[in-house]
């Protein structure tokens, strides 16, 4: 039996929460997270009870002034009172981006508060619906500087939070797998993933670059207390914040340093029946491909060139990983209907 909690109280991880997670990886593993996650207590964007303005001045309240909240992506510490106020008071970010799935603003993934964080307006603005990846310029607002980078198609937010947009993107990805008329949400190791989306399935990146985050910044204190404080609310948990070991049961980890370096290369991609793989290396090389749910759907070994028959995979988004050594490096692979 769960633990009765009124919201704003604060929790721990429930006894047995994750049992069914504990012995089980990749795609089984995805299933079971969901399975745990899924069906939470959902609010309104803006209501006259509780709303998502009223759960983020709690779980983003700024210790050090608590009439304030602290805004994600500049680190700025606002009025908590100061709601939209004509665009001077602050905004509610999605960090998953609306536009990635449709997710809109009502009840569900909209407003989701796992993924929503207050931010500023023009700051907002200027990460719109952007792909998450590493580069670009110094983005410097009217306000001043904020730490993060952005350029045409991708925004790299301040290192103080780049693992607490991986780990939001990570259980976005797993919440939302397209059951009861929900967006079914997926990561892939790409930017410009609008072109992806379709009907009820939306797409973000890129995966690579929130790997390398995830590790590089683990979740701390705040982050944790925050899990605790939705969980008061929406009766679920992020898993990656509790279990930061799941993401590398579910995605391979692979860096951003050695995507740059990817030794071999794949062609013609998109493909409707046959590519082939060049590889550097004049060893063997094995690889395999697999489902956007880390399901491994085929694996292959080559040397020098490679020819590999995908038609029978069937139209779809999927990742090919080939293996070198002890690194492992991977690349998106759309295949499409033959013509």
């Amino acid at each position: 039996m769960g633990v009765a909690i009124s919201p704003g109280s604060q929790a721990q991880v429930p006894e047995g929460y994750y049992d069914r997670a504990l012995q089980v990886s990749g795609a089984e593993l995805k299933d079971a997270l969901h399975e745990i996650i899924r069906g939470h207590k959902a609010y309104p964007y803006t209501a006259s009870t509780t709303d998502v303005w009223d759960i983020l001045k709690e779980t983003d309240r700024d210790t050090a002034n608590p009439e304030n909240v602290i805004l994600f992506y500049s680190g700025w510490s606002v009025n908590a009172a100061q709601e939209y106020n004509s665009g001077k008071g602050w905004t509610r970010e999605s960090v998953w981006a609306t536009s990635h799935g449709n997710l809109g603003t009502s009840k569900g993934a909209g407003t989701d508060v796992h993924h929503i964080r207050p931010a500023d307006h023009s700051v907002n603005s200027a990460r719109n619906n952007k792909d998450f990846d590493v580069g670009g310029n110094p983005y410097i607002d009217g306000d001043g500087p904020t730490g993060c980078f952005s350029d045409a198609d991708s925004w790299e937010p301040r290192d103080a939070v780049k693992g607490d947009v991986a780990r939001m993107l990570f259980y976005m990805a797993v919440r939302y797998e397209g059951t009861n008329g929900e967006p079914d949400l997926e990561l892939v190791d790409e930017v410009n993933t609008m072109r992806l989306n379709e009907p009820g399935k939306g797409f973000h990146g890129k995966l690579s670059a929130l790997l390398s985050w995830h590790q590089a910044d683990p979740p701390d204190s705040l982050e944790r207390k925050r899990n605790d404080i939705i969980y008061t609310y929406q009766g679920n948990r992020n898993p990656f914040i509790d279990h930061p070991e799941f993401v590398g049961k579910i995605w391979k980890l692979t860096s951003a340093a050695e995507v740059r370096t990817r030794p071999f290369t794949v062609y013609p991609n998109p493909a409707s029946s046959l590519i082939y793989i060049r590889s550097a290396s004049v060893e063997a090389v094995q690889g395999e491909v697999l489902s956007l749910s880390g399901h491994t759907v085929k694996t292959f070994e080559f040397q020098g060139m490679g020819e590999i028959p995908v038609s029978h995979l069937g139209p779809g988004v999927y990742i090919i990983s080939v293996m070198t050594g002890k690194a492992v490096f991977s690349e998106k692979l759309v295949i499409t209907a033959p013509r």
